[in-house]
């Protein structure tokens, strides 16, 4: 991650400011470096990749006439990697402990999730859009990293509690979610525009409606889980 960091900041990219980390185009006030989105992640893409393999609709293209960004480049991949690192900490943290009480498996999750969340506000000042590092998913910067994952252990050791501790629920539907999680990615992944689990009313250009279908969609799939799981059947990789 030192690495990463050294990339990200001293890394000359021609025609744009070393360490920039914005969406380039007119957030720099000039239409002419829109190829400075995402600093050198973005220019290290397209040196990878080159333009015609980068998805080519970033969400900052509309608002700033940026050119093609992939939230999902190289170094992204690698933040994302490191992330799920910290993530698994959660499990073996769970299983390493397990011969200790309930309580001391808590706090020590806690105590991981309010520390990545003090690092992460560390890097971004505690703001927004300021800062070292400011929080950035389509970077997938460290300040981000650490603050979802900080945000994730926090709420692993409320359920820890709810579940395992106090045992007033069982984690369902979502547990048979979890239990064929590849088959639900997947099956989205495919049909996501497709009825049942897609529809229109009007517009659709409300927060509303998109959240209606948005659990219309999740309700579905989780039911599907379910029927899964009474008949014994699971996908994994």
């Amino acid at each position: 991650m030192v690495l990463h960091s050294l990339i990200i900041f001293l890394f000359p990219v021609p025609g744009c400011p070393t360490g920039y980390l914005g969406p380039g185009g007119l957030n720099l006030f000039n239409v002419t470096r829109a190829n400075c989105i995402g600093g050198a992640t973005g220019y290290i893409d397209r040196l990878i990749f080159t333009v015609s393999h980068i998805y080519s609709n970033p969400t900052a293209k509309h608002v700033y006439e940026s050119n093609a960004f992939d939230p999902e480049g190289f170094l992204g991949t690698l933040t994302s990697a490191f992330q799920v690192f910290l993530g698994a900490q959660g499990g073996f943290i769970i299983l390493s402990f397990k011969n200790e009480s309930k309580t001391q498996i808590l706090f020590r999750l806690l105590a991981w999730g309010l520390m990545f969340v003090v690092f992460g506000g560390t890097l971004c000042g505690f703001t927004l859009n300021d800062g070292w590092i400011p929080i950035n998913k389509n970077l997938w910067s460290l300040s981000y990293v650490f603050i979802t994952t900080g945000l994730a252990f926090i709420l692993l050791s409320i359920l820890y509690f709810i579940v395992d501790m106090m045992n007033i629920w069982n984690g369902g539907p979502f547990i048979y979610g979890g239990m064929n999680s590849i088959l639900l990615y997947l099956g989205h992944s495919t049909a996501w525009n497709m009825l049942p689990f897609h529809f229109v009313i009007g517009t659709m250009n409300s927060h509303f409606a998109r959240l209606t279908e948005a659990l219309w969609g999740v309700s579905l799939w989780l039911f599907i889980a379910y029927i899964l799981h009474k008949k014994s059947i699971y996908i994994s990789v």
